[in-house]
């Protein structure tokens, strides 16, 4: 195989922005569970605790400005998250990332969905309570859809053996 084709195939490595010290966020974590610009930070502390109230782990970090591309902050997130159990969202003015060990990856990202906002305690309030709210049962929603499908199967099978019987079969 070219070696071209070959790095086609291996994973991308983690691509931190070089203004990102992951040891200086990870230090600056260890108090509040924040490291963000100081006027953001009492309105997060806020945040982390009510998400700790429910709990949660939950750790922020908030960029000032956007890194080169979007998939940069959940790189971030994931570098954080090697050294802090829990979740970690990292937010950028236009941008979200978000690492985790201990919740569904779809919960996570569905809560990331909700932290678009520009604002970053408005978007890390936003992404928590989306983690806290009752979310959908599965199990239900499952048993459900087999239920109807067993019903539309059995009420088809009794539609065409009566057809059948009407016509002789």
């Amino acid at each position: 195989m070219p070696a071209a084709l070959t790095f086609a195939f291996l994973p991308a490595p983690a691509d931190i922005p070089p203004e990102v010290n992951i040891d200086t966020v990870v230090a600056d974590l260890a108090d509040d569970g924040v490291s963000a610009p100081s006027a953001d930070v009492p309105g997060l502390q806020a945040v982390v605790a009510r998400a700790r109230e429910h709990g949660l782990d939950v750790k922020i970090v908030v960029l000032e400005r956007n890194p080169g591309r979007d998939e940069q902050l959940r790189d971030i997130a994931t570098a954080v998250g090697k050294h802090e159990d829990g979740t970690v969202l990292v937010l950028s003015p236009s941008w979200v990332g978000s690492y985790t060990n201990t919740l569904p990856r779809v919960a996570v990202e569905d809560a990331q969905d909700k932290a678009y906002t520009g604002n970053a305690v408005q978007s890390a309030s936003n992404y928590v309570d989306e983690l806290i709210a009752p979310g959908e049962s599965y199990g239900l929603i499952t048993v459900g859809v087999l239920v109807l499908a067993g019903g539309a199967a059995a009420a088809t099978w009794v539609l065409r053996r009566r057809r059948a019987d009407r016509d002789g079969r």
